[in-house]
């Protein structure tokens, strides 16, 4: 497993109290100075500017383009997208644009089997930035109602 490790116990009777602070001891300073420091203080915090997710990554462009076009494909039997209805299990992006996604389907009987695939493909190729697209279909985990949002729950009448 590992090495053993070993801890050394020590018993003391009692511990001293930590020292206390008193308003007293505040340091005194003016409502101007008061000011001053907290305005020190957000200088930095506010002027700081949000980190830019890159393209390929959740929030960069790419990405969040392909998660788009995978809301706009409905599944046939059930009125949800394939994305709210946890078909999607995995969206890739490569710095170079190539876009892998992972997904499966209600049941492997399903009626759009051959079709479903395809067309997540043409859809993904045809957004901007998208260099070209691969699905894979996978059955391990199989799908069930639980992968999908709470949108689709409710849209279902399931919550």
């Amino acid at each position: 497993m590992g090495e053993e490790r070993k801890f050394a116990v020590e018993e003391v009777e009692a511990v001293e109290a930590p020292k206390r602070a008193f308003v007293e001891q505040a340091v005194e300073e003016s409502p101007v100075e008061k000011l001053e420091r907290k305005r020190d203080y957000l200088d930095g915090f506010l002027a700081a500017q949000p980190v830019a997710a890159a393209p390929g990554e959740p929030g960069g462009d790419i990405y969040e383009g392909v998660v788009a076009a995978l809301k706009e494909i409905f599944d046939p039997e059930i009125p949800v997208n394939i994305y709210d209805l946890g078909l999607i299990y995995g969206v890739d992006v490569s710095a170079e644009g190539s876009v892998v996604v992972s997904m499966t389907l209600t049941t492997p009987n399903c009626p759009v089997a051959e079709s479903m695939p395809a067309e997540v493909e043409l859809r993904v190729e045809a957004v901007p930035g998208v260099r070209d697209a691969e699905v894979n279909l996978v059955w391990d985990p199989a799908w069930d109602p639980q992968k999908m949002s709470d949108d689709a729950k409710l849209e279902l009448g399931m919550l």
